[in-house]
C-alpha cells in the first residue's frame, strides 16, 4: 500500500464493532478531530463510558450506515462480517480498513508512536504485511530515536527554549531517554562538572558546549552568570539543554534558573534525573531505607550547617558536597546526639570505573576519610543500612561495627 498521512479533522468515520481493537482506533480518531459513528451490539468496557464525540448505534451495521461518511473501520471480529463491510465500502469509493483481514481492505493504520520534541512531535509510523512485525520495528524505531544519538534539530527558525535535565551521577548509561531527546534535539548544552561527559561524544559538532562546573572552592562561572547564558542563548532562538549532575531540583540550583528563565519569558522545561543522594548509595549495595533497618532518609548539604536531624541510626542521613566539611559534619552529628559508632560510609565516583567505597564508625569517618585520601566527588552515608553493604565487613576492623 502507498502511505499517506490524512486530516481527520471535521471527517466522519465509521467504525464497525465495539471490541478492543476497535476502541484503540476509536480514540486515534477522536484524538485527530473525526467525528466517529460506532455500529456494535455490544462496546467493551475500554468504550464505557462512551467518550466525547462519538455516535453508537446499538445493532448490526445496516447498508445506510455508511450513507456520509469518508471512511470506514472494520474490527468485529468475525472474518465474514467485516469482508462485507469493507466490500460495501469499496462499491461506495470509501476508503475501508479491515483489522481482520489487512490485505483485504483498501486501507491501513500503521503502527504508530510520537517523539515529543521541544521544537515539535516527530511521528514515526511502519507498515508492513504483518502488523505483529509493524508493532515490533515502530517500537525500535521510536526507542532509538528517543536514546540514540541522532540530531533531531529542526532546520528552520524556531522559538528558543531552555530544559534543565538531570543527568545521573555520571553513568551516561542512567540517563532518561527523555533526556537524550532533548540532548539531540539542542543547539546548546550548558554542562556541569559532575554531569555524564561522555554524552557529548554523541551530539552533533556544531553543538556549541558550554562548560560552566564547579568545583570545591572554585566556581569559575557564577550562578548569575549561568542564568544570563540560558537566557540569551534561548532568546537568540536556540535550543538549549541545561545538563546537571544528578537532579536538578536535588541540591542543585535548578529552582533559580527555572525561575530566570520564567522571568526572562523563556519557555523552560524541567527533566528529572537520578539524584546521587539515592544512586550512589545503591552502587554500592547500601539502600537508603530497608525494611526492618530504617524506615527514612534524610538529604543535607555538607556546604551549609547540618539542620537538627534525627539522631537514631535507623535514620539514614546523606551528605552531598560534603567531602570538604567531613570533619565538622562529624562532630556536629555526635554533638548533636548522633552515636559515634554509627555505621558510615564515603562513596567517591559512584557508578564510574574508579568508584570507592570507605567505610568506619561515624566518629572515626574523618580520620579514615584523610587516610584514605578521599576526594570529591563523593557521598556520605550514616546509618545502619551501611552495614548491609559488601565493604563493611571487609574494610572495618573487628569490633567497631
Amino acid at each position: 500500500m502507498f502511505s499517506l498521512a490524512v486530516d481527520l479533522r471535521g471527517v466522519d468515520v465509521l467504525a464497525v464493532g465495539g471490541g478492543p481493537v476497535s476502541a484503540r482506533r476509536i480514540r486515534a480518531f477522536l484524538a485527530e478531530g473525526a467525528r466517529v459513528t460506532c455500529v456494535a451490539p455490544v462496546l467493551c468496557g475500554d468504550l464505557h463510558p462512551l467518550p466525547d464525540g462519538v455516535t453508537w448505534h446499538e445493532r448490526e451495521l445496516v447498508d445506510s450506515d455508511l450513507d456520509g461518511v469518508r471512511l470506514v473501520h472494520t474490527a468485529t471480529g468475525d472474518h465474514e462480517v467485516d469482508a462485507r463491510v469493507a466490500a460495501l465500502a469499496t462499491e461506495r469509493g470509501l476508503w475501508c480498513v479491515n483489522a481482520s483481514a489487512v490485505q483485504e481492505g483498501t486501507a491501513a493504520v500503521p503502527a504508530r508512536a510520537q517523539v515529543d520534541t521541544p521544537s515539535g512531535v516527530v511521528s514515526v509510523a511502519v507498515t508492513s504485511s504483518d502488523p505483529v512485525r509493524s508493532v515490533q520495528l515502530r517500537n525500535r524505531i521510536a526507542h532509538d530515536l528517543r536514546t540514540q544519538p541522532a540530531d533531531l534539530r529542526p532546520r528552520r527558525a524556531h522559538s528558543g527554549w531552555v530544559a534543565l535535565v538531570g543527568g545521573g551521577p555520571g553513568d551516561a548509561g542512567l540517563l532518561t531517554a527523555r533526556a537524550l531527546t532533548l540532548l539531540h534535539t539542542a543547539d546548546v548544552v550548558v554542562i556541569d562538572r559532575l554531569a555524564p561527559q561522555a554524552v557529548l561524544e554523541t551530539l552533533d559538532p556544531d553543538v556549541i558546549v558550554v562548560d560552566v562546573g564547579k568545583s570545591t572552592g572554585h566556581h569559575p562561572v557564577p550562578q548569575t552568570e549561568i542564568n544570563r547564558i540560558l537566557v540569551e542563548h534561548a532568546r537568540a532562538g536556540l535550543g538549549v539543554v541545561r545538563l546537571k549532575g544528578g537532579d536538578p531540583f536535588v541540591l542543585g540550583r535548578g529552582g533559580e534558573e527555572r525561575e530566570a528563565c520564567e522571568a526572562a519569558g523563556v519557555p523552560c522545561e524541567v527533566v528529572p534525573g537520578i539524584t546521587s543522594a539515592l544512586s550512589v548509595p545503591l552502587a554500592a549495595g547500601i539502600p537508603v531505607t530497608h525494611r526492618g533497618v530504617s524506615k527514612g532518609f534524610s538529604v543535607v548539604s555538607g556546604h551549609e550547617e547540618l539542620p537538627w536531624l534525627p539522631i537514631a541510626s535507623a535514620h539514614t542521613v546523606v551528605i552531598l558536597m560534603g567531602v570538604s566539611t567531613l570533619r565538622q559534619s562529624v562532630a556536629d552529628l555526635v554533638a548533636a546526639g548522633r552515636d559515634p559508632l554509627c555505621p558510615a560510609a564515603i562513596i567517591e565516583r559512584g557508578w564510574l570505573p574508579d568508584q570507592r567505597v570507605t567505610c568506619a564508625p561515624l566518629g572515626e569517618l574523618a580520620d579514615a576519610a584523610e587516610t584514605a585520601g578521599v576526594r570529591a566527588p563523593a557521598v556520605v552515608v550514616i546509618g545502619d543500612v551501611v552495614t548491609l553493604g559488601p565493604d563493611w565487613t571487609e574494610n572495618v576492623p573487628a569490633g567497631t561495627s
